[in-house]
């Protein structure tokens, strides 16, 4: 009878689930999760094209799925493992609850690939097999490098691993670019025909993003690399006016960017592909003005098939959460408030988290990114695990950069629209002609403040007025900046290629000043008109007694490309008007 017994409860027993197994992957226990990792070159998964792609898959630590998914997108210049870590606490502050384990943890299947062209998605010399033959990068394109992420959701859907109602995206930098395109597309892909088609899993499965956290994010690559000064964060025609004239290059960023992919990804041979031909284009920037017809091509590619600007003019995108820094010398926080711009009216807005953090100059300080990271991942558990409420559209957190960077950041600081943080303004300026000269400045202190090789976010200089510089000046009776100042002048200007470099300064009372925002203006041959020129911006608290300074120069290497023309510019009726939190406080114009 006992014998019986045991026979019929085999017999009645639920037959032992099969492991979970993502692409074919073996998981192991780790950080109290799954980690189902791509271990060797054989493992990896090819994609529609047959380039294999290096990815690794986290699961929670208890279920059988499918589960809601996060993709998580490297940096350019990294791999699959810059959000992996082996405990929630993350590897530095910016990880810090932004990782594998920590989102594992939570309930949420994590994907983690190195995109195409990087580490060992035909990347590194050694990874490149003979599928990897056509396996180059191809600059966050919508048609291979964001098809490669839907791609693998979609498999991941088929598997049963991903619950295809709730599929996200997040990333910062490289990545955090292709979330906001991967957000803007929804539930259509890019074809290899440039047309847009529904998305679709490998089975056929209808899928959607139900949402994305954009980290350091472009909208608009050749507006961040080659600013022309003309876009405003209150007009949305501005959106469109990035390439018309042809900007200033970022000097040592595009220098450094390129020099990190030539060292670490397979670049495309020069004229061989030229949706991302990187040498060539960079050698046609490097002659500089007068740019031809070569560099206007590369503006249209960039804004067809590496952004987001024009799918988001034309379609709703799910929900994005924004995180940006004022003090991102790459891709600041006037990147996302084109986002805002860009569904303005059509759409609802994004949710910002705005700060002193991202690309140099920025600090990344813990305490900011120990809140926002929380604040991050509740976005996630409202839209995805339908826990919580999801944060109101159009609402701001904002941390203000604070000295040194040992200092704890400022804030939060909340607000229910953008327009709402700014209550105030505090003006100065002059009417009286100045004259701006492409030879002006003073080269050390422009080195001092390059955002890579200067002396960091709180450096301190001494402060003196240049020859061939406009500057204006006035008391500060103790504010908080916070936003993009303005400056409003007459110009009037002489021979070719003008630029007119803006930085504002805090003065101490000890004479030594720290910068606190800039931004590049391009100017027109014989240009004579009134301007209005927004510098990137800041949140920042002026303290009474200290001098606000702003200086206009021609020219400011290695931050900005020096101009191959040599120019004068004759400034007057400047007026200059910082928004601020408290109010209006008293202002300094001269009128």
């Amino acid at each position: 009878m006992r014998a019986l017994a045991v026979l019929l409860l085999a017999a009645t027993a639920s037959p032992a689930l099969p492991a979970l197994m993502p692409f074919g992957h073996a998981c192991v226990p780790q950080g109290g999760v799954r980690f189902c990792p791509t271990t060797s070159l054989v493992e990896r998964v090819p994609m529609r094209d047959g380039v294999p792609i290096d990815v690794d898959v986290t699961l929670p630590p208890t279920g059988d799925g499918p589960f809601p998914t996060i993709m998580m997108l490297h940096g350019l210049g990294g791999d699959k493992t810059a959000f992996e870590a082996p405990t929630a606490a993350g590897t530095d502050n910016i990880t810090f609850h932004f990782n594998n384990v920590f989102l594992a943890q939570r309930g949420y299947a994590v994907v983690n690939p190195t995109a195409r062209g990087w580490g060992n998605s035909c990347g590194a010399p050694a990874s490149r097999t003979p599928d990897c033959v056509h396996g180059w990068i191809h600059l966050a394109d919508q048609r291979w490098e964001v098809r490669d992420a839907q791609d693998l959701l979609g498999m991941l859907v088929d598997e049963g691993i991903a619950d295809p109602e709730a599929l996200a995206s997040t990333g910062h930098s490289y990545g955090g670019g292709q979330s906001l395109q991967l957000a803007a597309l929804r539930d259509q892909i890019r074809g290899g025909d440039g047309r847009l088609h529904p998305w679709r899993s490998p089975a056929g499965r209808r899928l959607r993003l139900a949402a994305a956290w954009a980290r350091w994010p472009w909208i608009d690559l050749a507006a961040a690399l080659l600013p022309n000064g003309r876009f405003r964060d209150d007009r949305p025609s501005t959106l469109l006016s990035t390439d018309f004239p042809i900007g200033v290059s970022k000097l040592t960023y595009t220098e450094v960017l390129l020099d990190l992919a030539r060292a670490t990804a397979f670049l495309t041979m020069p004229n061989q592909d030229p949706t991302c031909d990187l040498e060539t284009w960079s050698a046609e920037l490097d002659k500089g003005e007068p740019y031809g017809i070569l560099v206007h091509a590369v503006e249209d590619e960039l804004h067809a098939f590496h952004g987001s600007v024009g799918l988001l003019r034309r379609r709703r995108p799910a929900p994005v959460l924004l995180m940006s820094g004022f003090t991102d010398d790459l891709f600041p926080a006037s990147q996302s408030f084109r986002v805002r711009l860009a569904l303005l009216r059509k759409h609802r807005p994004p949710v910002f988290q705005l700060g002193d953090l991202g690309h140099p100059r920025a600090s990344n300080k813990l305490d900011e990114y120990a809140f926002l990271n929380e604040q991050g991942a509740e976005f996630f558990d409202a839209y995805l695990r339908k826990i919580g409420e999801p944060p109101t559209p159009g609402t701001v957190t904002v941390f203000t950069q604070t000295c040194p960077v040992t200092a704890p950041a400022g804030g939060p600081i909340f607000a229910a629209r953008l327009q709402d943080l700014a209550r105030g303004a505090f003006s100065l300026g002059d009417p009286a002609p100045q004259t701006v000269t492409s030879d002006g400045g003073d080269p050390a202190l422009a080195s001092a403040v390059d955002p890579i090789f200067g002396n960091g976010i709180c450096g301190r200089h001494p402060t003196r007025n240049a020859p061939g510089t406009a500057v204006y000046t006035a008391p500060s009776p103790g504010f908080t900046l916070i936003g993009q100042p303005t400056l409003k002048a007459r110009v009037r200007t002489k021979g070719p290629f003008g630029q007119i470099v803006g930085r504002l300064w805090d003065v101490g009372t000890d004479g030594l000043q720290t910068l606190i925002a800039s931004g590049v203006y391009r100017l027109r041959p014989r240009q004579r008109n009134r301007i209005v020129f927004q510098l990137e911006g800041n949140a920042y608290q002026f303290a009474a007694g200290h001098t606000v300074r702003v200086e206009l120069v021609g020219s400011s290497p290695p931050t900005f490309r020096p101009s191959n023309g040599t120019f004068s510019v004759r400034v007057d009726q400047a007026s200059i008007e910082l928004p601020t939190m408290e109010g209006s406080p008293s202002g300094a114009f001269l009128d």
